[in-house]
């Protein structure tokens, strides 16, 4: 059965950059209202490197009131907007994390006209281009750099943006925080996600998914759907919904 249904944001949610397919998103809505008086919908939050001010404007949409990750492992709780950080985000890391984004606005910025720092991180340092030819260009004099000098971080990239996290403040072990505040177990929880920063929080989760669009290393962690961004997330919710019926149905034949 499962209980929490996570979903990413770029890539999965919606596309950056582009209008989001409001019908769709409609519909993912509409199952999240559903769940509080269907035992077989699960409800719906969001696990995103994205900061926190994007994550809260994005459960806004979906009317997400269980909490959520924002910058791969610090979570809010949306209904009292209270922040937790994990410990590992320390005096040191904060530290490091300001030098890091000193560099970036140094070295990087200046060589991709349109590149920015993404506004408004505290854990991690994020870089956001539109062209992924930008950012597929920039990606491999970042993660030397950081491998060189910071062996406490590691770096994602996704197709608009560069992510330079602590190495264990990751979607894994957002969710698993996530799993305690909600007293339930990661194989109780379904998740999808498309780019490498997904992979720990796929790993541990009972139901994996990534949409077609999804990188490759991503797929090989997953239920690859037949289905892009939204469109995969309402596909996912749907057989969620559908295999936790199905359990109920063998559960109540069982007792008979």
């Amino acid at each position: 059965m499962i209980k929490l249904f996570i979903t990413d944001i770029d890539g999965c949610v919606s596309t950056p950059f582009i209008s989001p397919d409001w019908n769709l998103l409609s519909e993912i809505r509409r199952l999240n209202d559903q769940h509080v008086n269907d035992i077989a919908v699960p409800p719906l939050t969001i696990c995103s490197g994205r900061p926190l001010p994007y994550v809260e404007a994005v459960a806004q949409w979906l009317n997400v009131n269980y909490p959520a990750v924002f910058e791969s492992a610090g979570v809010c709780s949306i209904e009292n907007y209270e922040v937790q950080f994990l410990p590992v985000f320390d005096e040191k890391a904060e530290q490091q994390v300001d030098e890091l984004k000193a560099w970036l606005e140094r070295e990087i910025i200046p060589e991709y006209p349109g590149m920015i720092l993404e506004f408004t991180k505290k854990m991690d340092a994020g870089l956001i281009h539109p062209k992924k030819e930008v950012i597929d260009d920039a990606f491999p004099a970042i993660k030397e750099y950081v491998a060189d000098g910071y062996p406490i971080f590691e770096v994602h990239k996704t197709e608009v943006s560069i992510n330079i996290i602590l190495a264990d403040n990751n979607k894994e072990n957002g969710i698993l925080r996530l799993c305690e505040l909600l007293d339930i177990a990661p194989r109780e929880v379904a998740y999808i996600g498309d780019s490498s920063g997904d992979i720990p929080g796929l790993k541990i989760v009972g139901q994996p998914y990534a949409p077609s669009n999804a990188v490759a290393e991503v797929k090989e962690h997953a239920e690859v759907l037949d289905a892009k961004v939204t469109e995969a997330v309402l596909m996912a919710y749907n057989r969620i919904i559908q295999k936790n019926r199905e359990g109920l149905s063998e559960k109540m034949a069982t007792k008979m």
